[in-house]
């Protein structure tokens, strides 16, 4: 506490009645007029105000009020507990005269969910009435009992707040202590208003002053905490970051990290002959800056930063660079002193190892964790919002997660028009806040629309405070309600951790040397495991990468496959289990005995594999009849091209249909029929063949189908509900 006094200017001595005159006239002379008494200066906190902590007790017939909500007033808990602690005591107590509001308040007459600034000085009060006023915008809750509290402890005749120095008596408690601290955060700034004085001026800034957004999920103007320009090394470039600061007006996160970077590029430049001179930087002065961001190190560990880290560092120095110089902040730095896509790459980053088959959920978690979705909730409450209101609405969150593969963040800020139909179909509306992307659409599936209409029909009757109405999930609790929405972080490390430990049992996959089954690693079951699971169960049904690609809404294809993998050893078994079961274009059987030599001598094609030597060396790319397979001989399809085959014969059907609208030869019409005859015959064939073979044998053979679709999913061409597909001849 005493370095946050420390940080407020104190008001001279010879302006302090024109401060107190300028904060008067700063109020809002209507704040809470159904509360806040100006003529007695007596506030009374209102049940009907759901920014005032004033709720009633428990007890239907008791006329008190109390700070929590469906707790008991003093005097009710103390009969409660004289009579044995009865279960039907809130519906059946009838309250002596003595239970109203006089319980014993730190000012006698003043009731829990009341205070008086009477006792304290004009200049005082208004410094408290401003700041609450001001906390009022920000929508966080006013507790009553702590401003009751504090006020007895201010010294007295005290001229104003920021008089207190370092000299606040350190006997206040944490919850008093976070009180008066509120209050300072909002006087350093309206004191940093009065003086006109600039909190830039200096090197480091306090963000209180600065009038800051928190960050990009954290849309309030920052309160605490400073950000420090000491460590550029260079006296050009610290004016340059600062400039930027006021000028760009980034939030407070944005612009710690583009300072991060910048420190980074600092160190670099102090060690180049011209670093000091920004005239004459070259080319190889920012080469000697990328090179420095290739090996930067934690400060507090000693450690290389991950790639993704480094990668994310240089890009922050990217984009600082680019806005400067378009604000006009880099002039006199030669336009050579920049970053150049030839020179200056980083290294991908790591690459996760053959077996590593990513942080998907696997299906059959995800279906016991469906089964004991009751489990999920808390049991927090709040006015007109009980238990069972939280938890639907967190199992409608988590579903949305789960069925739509948004990634937690996104869901969170889902607004309640975010359903609308395109065409009859569902379709999502979200905003990709990672890539800064506003307004994408995401067909679902009916089902996920059902669940989100049933919430908002639901949240529709429940009490939501003004600045969470445009919000599909309201923030839970009285003290989140600033970031408007609820926080994927509070779901992901609260609410989603205590549901997955509460469940009794949870199996992952596998057996024990004994034959039983495995349980799940619980820490390894995330909410973001959920976006995994969803691109892992679009690839495992062969949905077509760069489809796949717009789904997960990632810009490059490179991105989409890192969200799935097929480790080597799963391939190679089930090649085992599916090339036993290969046909010819006239169905009859021409299985492969030995997985080499199925992935030797056949090559992956849209429906199936081909045996052809010189289309083999190529790699799929040297057919002469290409699209035609069901002519050929070398054609080899399998099980795990059933789906492709039923889409090639689906379409060939209906370009069939079109033809004969269109009047198209004869000839035109006999190779279509060609076409779907000689398909077929290998998709009938195969079809007989799964179907003679006992259940647990057939239940493998699919599943191993499923891992070679996955492993060429690139090149897979199965439709998927609600999305339409390309078909092979537009996609070659």
């Amino acid at each position: 506490m005493s370095a946050v006094l420390a940080a407020v200017p104190a008001p001279r001595e010879a302006d302090g009645e024109n401060w107190g005159v300028w904060l008067n006239g700063q109020l809002d002379e209507q704040w809470r007029r159904g509360e806040w008494d100006p003529a007695t200066h007596v506030f009374s906190g209102s049940v009907d105000n759901p920014l005032t902590a004033a709720h009633p007790c428990r007890v239907l017939r008791c006329p008190a009020t109390v700070e929590s909500f469906n707790s008991y007033c003093s005097g009710c808990a103390h009969d409660r507990r004289k009579q044995g602690n009865p279960p039907d005591f809130a519906s059946t107590h009838q309250p002596g005269a003595r239970h109203g509001n006089q319980h014993g308040g730190v000012n006698r007459g003043i009731g829990k969910t009341q205070f008086t600034l009477a006792p304290v000085t004009e200049t005082v009060r208004a410094e408290i009435l401003y700041a609450l006023q001001q906390r009022d915008q920000l929508d966080v809750i006013l507790v009553p009992g702590r401003i009751r509290s504090l006020v007895p402890h201010l010294p007295t005749g005290l001229g104003s707040l920021l008089d207190l120095g370092t000299g606040f008596p350190e006997t206040l408690d944490n919850n008093l202590r976070g009180a008066l601290r509120g209050l300072l955060d909002q006087l350093a700034w309206a004191r940093s208003q009065y003086e006109s004085s600039d909190p830039t001026a200096d090197d480091v800034w306090e963000c209180r002053l600065v009038g800051l957004i928190a960050g990009k999920r954290r849309e309030y103007r920052a309160t605490s905490g400073t950000i420090d320009f000491t460590v550029l090394q260079q006296t050009w470039l610290r004016e340059i970051a600062k400039e930027y600061g006021r000028q760009a007006r980034p939030t407070v996160l944005e612009l710690r990290a583009i300072v991060q970077a910048a420190a980074i590029a600092s160190a670099a430049l102090a060690t180049r002959p011209c670093g000091q001179t920004p005239a004459r930087l070259q080319l190889a002065d920012m080469s000697a800056v990328v090179d420095a961001f290739r090996t930067a190190h934690n400060p507090k560990t000693g450690k290389l930063y991950g790639s993704h880290h480094r990668r994310a560092l240089l890009g922050h120095w990217r984009r600082f660079l680019d806005h400067a110089r378009l604000l006009g902040l880099m002039d006199q730095v030669p336009g050579a002193f920049a970053l150049s896509p030839a020179f200056h790459q980083m290294e991908d980053p790591e690459e996760d190892a053959d077996d590593d088959l990513g942080r998907a959920i696997p299906e059959h978690v995800i279906a016991q964790l469906d089964e004991h979705l009751h489990l999920i909730g808390t049991s927090y409450e709040r006015k007109g919002w009980t238990a069972d209101d939280y938890a639907q609405m967190y199992a409608a969150y988590y579903r949305i997660v789960r069925d739509t593969g948004r990634r937690p963040e996104e869901a969170a800020r889902l607004r309640r028009d975010c359903l609308q139909r395109v065409d009859g179909k569902p379709t999502l509306i979200y905003d990709n806040l990672k890539r800064r992307r506003y307004g994408r659409r995401l067909p679902i599936t009916e089902d996920t629309a059902r669940h989100i209409d049933a919430w908002e029909k639901k949240l529709q009757a429940l009490p939501v405070r003004a600045v969470a109405q445009q919000w599909l999930f309201p923030p839970p609790g009285q003290n989140r309600t600033r970031r408007g929405h609820m926080s994927a972080h509070h779901f992901s490390a609260k609410i989603f951790r205590t549901w997955v430990d509460r469940i009794p049992v949870l199996l992952g996959e596998g057996l024990d040397d004994q034959g039983n089954p495995v349980p799940c690693d619980r820490t390894e079951t995330t909410v973001y495991g959920l976006r995994h699971a969803y691109a892992q169960r679009h690839a495992d049904a062969g949905v077509p990468v760069d489809h796949l690609r717009e789904l997960m809404d990632h810009r490059e294809i490179d991105t989409t496959m890192g969200y799935f993998k097929v480790s080597l050893e799963r391939k190679r078994k089930a090649v085992e289990t599916v090339a036993r079961l290969t046909v010819d274009r006239h169905g009859k059987p021409r299985g492969y005995s030995d997985a080499l030599a199925y992935e030797g001598q056949t090559v992956a094609v849209p429906y199936g594999g081909c045996s052809e030597p010189s289309n083999v060396k190529a790699g799929g790319q040297h057919c002469r009849i290409r699209f035609q397979c069901a002519g050929c001989d070398f054609y080899r399809p399998d099980p795990s091209y059933l789906p492709a085959l039923q889409q090639q014969v689906a379409e060939l059907r209906a370009d069939k249909e079109a033809a004969l609208v269109m009047g198209a030869a004869d000839w035109v019409i006999r190779n279509f029929d060609d076409q779907i005859t000689g398909y077929n015959k290998a998709l009938n064939q195969m079809r007989r063949t799964l179907a003679a073979l006992p259940e647990p044998e057939r239940t493998a053979v699919e599943d191993a189908a499923r891992e070679l679709r996955k492993a060429r999913s690139a090149a897979a061409f199965i439709p998927v509900d609600g999305l339409t597909t390309r078909s092979a001849r537009d996609q070659h």
